[in-house]
């Protein structure tokens, strides 16, 4: 099983997006036996919080729900337990090698396709559609990555 945990600020937003994007394509490759997906914040202001409205609107739209998530915070034992740690942008990243005391397993979700910027921030922006857009972008290039390696390529 190989897991992978999408961590972005509050866990609101972005990494719950990420999350539920992902874990809808495994399910659509045929992949959920094989891959488990979870989500966290580096942050502690939305702990227990639900995914935010407009994540939760953008989600809905492409016929996927957020419905049982909460925000729950990244915590050292996660570099442990998961094979792919997945920061939304350049600070997350930072807090996640803070937090975990990990390097090897940390990534910026853009980076599997080949992009350097971070994922657009709607908490910022209000713009859920260029932050589904990226999500999409660097969820489809990690799963590309993982399928090839269950496959031994």
């Amino acid at each position: 099983m190989i897991k992978v945990l999408f961590v972005c600020h509050g866990n609101i937003c972005r990494s719950p997006m990420a999350e539920f994007v992902f874990r809808d394509m495994v399910k659509k490759r045929g992949l959920s036996n094989k891959i488990e997906t979870a989500s966290a914040a580096t942050s502690t202001e939305e702990i227990g919080n639900p995914v935010h409205r407009g994540t939760r609107t953008k989600l809905a739209s492409v016929g996927i729900s957020t419905e049982g998530k909460y925000a729950v915070r990244l915590v050292k034992a996660d570099y442990d337990r998961y094979d792919y740690l997945v920061g939304m942008d350049s600070a997350n990243i930072r807090n996640m090698k803070i937090m975990t005391g990990g390097d090897e397993k940390i990534f910026k979700l853009l980076e599997f396709a080949g992009i350097g910027r971070d994922v657009a921030d709607p908490w910022y922006t209000g713009d859920f559609d260029a932050t589904y857009e990226d999500v999409v972008t660097g969820c489809t290039a990690l799963l590309d990555r993982i399928e090839g390696e269950l496959d031994g390529n």
